[in-house]
């Protein structure tokens, strides 16, 4: 019987597949090494970033010092400065905001066909928004790591005991809202379409919220509406969840919605790319 037209060499084995943990390992290097790359080789991201914390940081803080009173509330023991108060929403405001440049990234990818290729890549299409989904809380927790040394060099003081908490809320925030971000993506079909977006998204979720004041302000002042929207709001309690770790504390109802709504816009996003029966099909869009 004829032997193989192309027979291996003597003694050299063919190479052998690669294994499934291999090729999720090596689409994770080339998924999230592309966030990175693309960020770093923008350093002016980062400043701009950092410029609308900081804003508030510096310059508000000292405004509405007297205005902003801020009594005895949980999880503080005792009265604490405006500035201190504020520094948990600025955090989430740096994750808010980099979950939206990511929804931005996806729709910039979508239009140029960079999507539509990964996306028919040999991978399960959970994986691949799941690598997506890992990048940008990476790139979101890497920024509130600057934002929260800015804040520290300018006088809050952070116990190091309480810093692994700390950063375990961070990056289950920026998780959550970076699902938020890919979930946005999906009905997001036009660039043209996201000042929109950040317009009826961003704002209302972190002024409605207690980033920058408690939500007895609102009690107080009557608004009952936006004191419900308030509590309803899931950058709420992600705030909250960081603003507790921050003293070393626990707030277990805000832990559940910063999950819970993590996970939900996650498999909501799952579903939205599903050229099956998500909205991509429906929309025709790739």
């Amino acid at each position: 019987m004829q032997g193989p037209l192309n027979p291996p060499a003597d003694g050299v084995a063919a190479d052998p597949a690669p294994s499934p943990l291999a090729h999720r390992l090596r689409a994770l290097r080339a998924v999230v090494g592309r966030e990175l790359n693309r960020f770093l080789r923008q350093p002016s991201r980062l400043g701009s970033a950092l410029v609308r914390p900081l804003l508030w940081f510096v310059v508000f803080a000292a405004g509405f010092h007297n205005v902003f009173g801020v009594a005895i509330v949980p999880p503080y023991q005792t009265y604490i400065e405006y500035k201190v108060y504020m520094v948990p929403g600025l955090l989430g405001m740096v994750a808010l905001f980099n979950g939206m440049q990511s929804s931005l990234s996806m729709v910039y990818d979508r239009e140029m066909g960079v999507m539509r290729l990964l996306l028919t890549a040999p991978l399960p299409r959970g994986w691949l928004l799941g690598f997506k989904l890992l990048g940008s809380t990476v790139l979101s927790v890497l920024q509130m790591a600057v934002f929260l040394l800015i804040a520290v060099a300018f006088g809050i003081d952070l116990a190091w005991g309480d810093l692994p908490g700390l950063l375990l809320a961070m990056a289950c925030a920026a998780t959550m809202l970076a699902a938020l971000g890919l979930m946005l993506s999906v009905y997001v079909k036009q660039l043209e379409n996201f000042a929109g977006t950040m317009n009826f998204v961003i704002f209302p979720m972190f002024f409605i919220s207690p980033a920058l004041y408690p939500l007895w302000k609102l009690e107080e002042a009557g608004a009952w509406w936006l004191l419900m929207l308030a509590r309803w709001n899931p950058f709420t309690h992600a705030v909250e969840a960081m603003r507790f770790a921050s003293v070393g504390q626990f707030n277990a109802t805000a832990w559940a919605v910063v999950l819970g709504c993590g996970a939900v816009f996650f498999v909501l996003a799952l579903r939205g790319y599903d050229p099956q029966r998500g909205f991509i099909k429906t929309k025709g869009g790739g």
